[in-house]
């Protein structure tokens, strides 16, 4: 295989599984709320993280220490609250859950929350910079290609994923969907917070 096509296998086989950041994007392509720019957002994180990873810069950031556990608690900080809010509005706030454009956010506040799912998770950094760039050294010269490859699998997959939820739209339009979804997504959050504190990034 290609180190094109095994850069995108590879990408695309870690950001499958059902993550914060991969949940976030699903609620927001069925709220169909500032979907492109989300997808942007994390597609483009992940892109940099990637070619951080191909050109070595994980070896530099796993000697500060600092960094790691700012990461890790920081982002456990984040999720937890998230998840308490997702949990809170299921069962106290049922009108926000509504898709309605009354109830729209703020492009700077989703903007915003984009960012934190997108680099408050050191998974991601596991992820993209640790094992796919370890990943690419086998290819050598070509370590690039297989970064570009890597890159472009995760754009294809956040847009997918963020402009194929507004399919489920119509089964959301119900308060109870959404409350089902908000407790999906606030108990999902709540695991990968705890997981964080027993990672080995």
């Amino acid at each position: 295989m290609s180190a094109f096509w095994s850069g995108f296998f590879t990408s695309l086989s870690l950001i499958l599984a059902i993550g914060a950041q991969n949940a976030f994007v699903l609620k927001q392509g069925i709220k169909k709320e500032h979907v492109f720019a989300v997808c942007l957002i994390c597609a483009l994180g992940d892109a940099l993280l990637i070619f951080a990873g191909v050109f070595g810069f994980a070896k530099v950031l796993q000697k500060f220490e600092f960094f790691k556990q700012v990461a890790i608690y920081g982002g456990f900080i984040f999720l937890f609250v998230y998840s308490l809010k997702s949990l809170y509005g299921a069962f106290k706030n049922p009108k926000s859950l509504l898709p309605s454009a009354q109830y729209e956010s703020k492009f700077s506040k989703i903007v915003l929350l984009t960012l934190a799912f997108t680099w408050l998770n050191p998974h991601v950094y596991l992820d993209t910079m640790l094992l796919i760039g370890s990943i690419s050294t086998k290819f050598g010269d070509e370590n690039i290609i297989f970064g570009i490859g890597a890159s472009l699998a995760s754009i294809f997959f956040f847009f997918s994923l963020g402009y194929g939820a507004r399919v489920l739209a119509p089964v959301f339009a119900k308060e109870f969907s959404w409350k089902i979804l908000e407790i999906f997504v606030g108990i999902i959050m709540l695991l990968i917070a705890f997981s964080l504190l027993f990672t080995k990034v």
